[in-house]
């Protein structure tokens, strides 16, 4: 272990104090950020210089954007976390019973938070969206969890690549009635047939199947082991500047390998494709090498503290945007003389959204006040 540890945030929850590594944080806290209201402020802002980027949807098909990277982030985070939460109820001598239960109770409970997040109080169970954002956080955070409490390091890490070799193989090997094996195109995977036979109600994002869909959802997993895996590397005995070297090497080989497969399996975020788990877990490691670095072996922390605010509460604030309109609350200060601003705004309503959002987050962090599922 280090002979010293930057300094962190405390919290304390349930009485028991849980102490956070704030790059970890502050990098959900960042990725949130884009998903409340980041990229709609970037996209106004420079629409002001007509300049118009793809970089802020999603691919249509294959590829890869910004956009792409968001969702795999936070369930590379979230596995990364997972080595902390689940290591130190280990450590506390809590015992295994316990932790599944705790493990099976935060999977219902963010399982049934995205049937919320997709309309469940509207009782349209016809057009109800049953997979999403949160139950595909709740499926892979329940199954990483239970091979990190049952496999060695070595075999998490082999767990990670066999799900994406069988992903990869039942994608390229079954055939789908009508097309054949091997087909990746929008009507003819076998992602899109699975969901359309065995997933009721409506799909989210394109039309012949769900990008949260039943068995796009195996390959996940394997994210959130990646991420589980660079945590273990985080807590080695090894140097600060060693653990920022291994994650950087890490980083740039899944990159490789993943635009290598990418040539026979390729990138593509809507069926979650083997390639497009490692392509976004390289980025997402660089990304998080980018942060420890600044954070904890520099200890350049002062910049970080707005996207921490954000990352201890980022389910909650997830939530909040889809149930509650801020904009209407920033409007009641700015609706006065904002139609004064003309091209600028849209662009000021948006800050102004951000920073009602985000004093929000303040006050339940200066009370101590976090959602913990």
């Amino acid at each position: 272990m280090e002979s010293k540890r930057k300094k962190i945030f405390a919290s304390k929850i349930g009485g028991i104090p849980s102490y956070r590594v704030v790059s970890i944080d502050a990098l959900r806290g960042f990725d949130m950020f884009w998903i409340v209201g980041g990229a709609v402020f970037f996209v106004n802002l420079l629409a002001l210089f007509n300049i118009h980027t793809a970089q802020f949807g999603h691919s249509a098909w294959n590829g890869f954007t910004f956009w792409d990277l968001i969702f795999p982030l936070f369930i590379f985070i979230m596995g990364l976390s997972m080595t902390y939460s689940i290591g130190k109820r280990l450590e506390r001598g809590e015992s295994r019973k316990n932790l599944y239960i705790h493990i099976v109770k935060r999977t219902l409970i963010l399982f049934i938070l995205g049937l919320i997040y997709n309309g469940l109080l509207d009782f349209n169970f016809a057009a109800q969206r049953y997979a999403g954002v949160l139950q595909r956080i709740a499926l892979c955070y329940f199954f990483a969890s239970i091979i990190v409490m049952n496999a060695s390091i070595k075999w998490q890490a082999i767990w990670a690549a066999i799900i994406l070799l069988f992903y990869w193989g039942i994608m390229m090997l079954i055939p789908v009635p009508g097309f054949g094996a091997g087909v990746l195109t929008p009507t003819g995977n076998l992602s899109a047939f699975i969901d359309q036979h065995f997933l009721p109600g409506s799909f989210c994002c394109y039309r012949f199947g769900d990008n949260e869909g039943i068995i796009s959802t195996i390959p996940a997993i394997s994210t959130a082991l990646i991420g589980v895996l660079a945590g273990h590397w985080l807590q080695t005995s090894f140097s600060q500047l060693k653990k920022v070297l291994g994650l950087l090497l890490g980083g740039i080989a899944f990159i490789f390998i993943g635009l290598l497969w990418n040539f026979v399996f390729p990138i593509n975020k809507l069926i979650w494709t083997s390639s497009y788990v490692l392509y976004a877990s390289g980025w997402s490691l660089l990304l998080f090498c980018l942060f420890y670095w600044l954070i904890d072996v520099r200890g350049w922390q002062s910049w970080a503290f707005p996207f921490v605010v954000i990352g201890l509460n980022s389910i909650t604030i997830y939530l909040c945007t889809a149930l509650f309109n801020f904009s209407i609350i920033a409007n009641i200060f700015i609706h006065g003389f904002s139609p004064h601003l003309g091209i600028y705004q849209p662009l000021f309503l948006v800050i102004c959204t951000l920073a009602v959002e985000w004093f929000f987050l303040y006050f339940l962090f200066k009370r101590k006040i976090f959602l913990k599922v």
